[in-house]
């Protein structure tokens, strides 16, 4: 049965570190949630205070409504699966899988029936036999996977699961995931640096730093509303440009030139331009001309990156098919267009401390 967690104003300190600081967060029963963060952000912390590996200094963490922050792992009905994946080295596939089962002392027919089950589901069927240190790293991933699953948990950890894994298999392994949490239904709660997975997995996530929480919202809302600088850089979106002025009617000047944009005219706000939202054609009413010159053009294989400048020397990032960026150089008028919620007013700073 999927579970919903609740936190509640949960701290931890380590020494001189507050790792955690007064965090709260409903996460709902059955619901793909991802912790995003860079290193040190909390993200990890908050996950072993789930799962009862650490235990907060102060809050509450609570199971569908029961209060487990005093229950240690082996009392929540929660697996995670490691960064390390813990596999038992001089164990079969098969017994790695079933291992909690048989410290539960589950009968053979029982065990060696879901041990087939849970292998199938990670499509590893007739894999049980192998020795896990012949498998390749997706086939590894999977085992760990396998074996936390069988145990039917409630809520099932993932602690940066796919680091170290190549392209290919990290997006192989996030397809992997995606289709596992909608055959169980359980409440997965992923932690990760990588916001292509948070933004490919998430129903909703949460962009922590330095031990608090800047957002929480589904994929799309970081894109459309990013709650500060912090966050915006954080998905990707890396034009951040301080304004001469902010009409209260919805529209900026940057360097003479006036555009619309969304969000609340808060003092010290910056625009944060969406590179998915500039474009060298006029794609559809309502979009805004825009006139930059061309400081530098960078191929990136399938596009290349147009690196242009408003007059006052701020920059803002346009990715360009390559044929046509090939016709460009530095130095030349570029003529975009920005298109409607392209550009977004944004708090300087994160969220203020009290």
């Amino acid at each position: 049965m999927a579970i919903a967690i609740h936190i509640e104003t949960v701290s931890r300190r380590f020494g001189d570190v507050l790792a955690l600081d007064r965090v709260s967060l409903d996460i709902e029963a059955g619901e793909f949630f991802t912790l995003l963060g860079s290193s040190g952000s909390g993200k990890s912390t908050l996950l072993k205070s789930i799962g009862g590996f650490d235990r907060p200094d102060s809050g509450r963490i609570l199971f569908n409504g029961v209060d487990v922050t005093d229950h240690p792992a082996n009392r929540r009905p929660v697996n995670t699966v490691f960064q390390d994946l813990a596999l038992f080295p001089h164990m079969s596939v098969a017994q790695n899988v079933g291992y909690g089962l048989r410290v539960q002392r589950v009968g053979k027919a029982a065990l060696e029936r879901r041990v087939a089950e849970a292998l199938a589901l990670v499509d590893l069927a007739g894999f049980g036999e192998r020795d896990v240190n012949l498998l390749s790293g997706g086939q590894r991933q999977r085992v760990a996977l396998a074996r936390a699953l069988i145990m039917e948990p409630g809520v099932l950890l993932l602690d940066e699961p796919l680091t170290g894994l190549d392209e290919r298999l990290r997006e192989q392994m996030r397809d992997e995931f995606g289709r596992l949490h909608r055959r169980t239904g359980a409440t997965f709660v992923l932690v990760t640096h990588n916001h292509d997975e948070a933004l490919t997995l998430s129903g909703r996530m949460a962009v922590m730093h330095q031990g608090r929480i800047e957002q929480v919202g589904t994929p799309r809302q970081f894109f459309d509303a990013p709650a500060n600088a912090f966050v915006a850089r954080f998905v990707g979106i890396e034009a951040l440009l301080t304004p001469n002025s902010v009409d209260p009617g919805g529209h900026v000047v940057i360097a003479g030139q006036r555009l619309p944009v969304t969000g609340p005219a808060i003092p010290g706000a910056l625009v944060a331009i969406r590179p998915d939202r500039l474009s060298l054609t006029h794609m559809a009413e309502g979009d805004t001309p825009v006139t930059l010159t061309i400081a530098e053009i960078k191929f990136r294989g399938l596009h290349s990156d147009i690196h242009a400048r408003f007059a006052d020397g701020q920059e803002v990032i346009v990715p360009a098919p390559v044929d046509m960026a090939a016709s460009l150089a530095p130095g030349d008028p570029l003529h975009l267009w920005l298109g409607q919620k392209g550009a977004i007013l944004v708090a300087p700073h994160t969220i203020p401390v009290p």
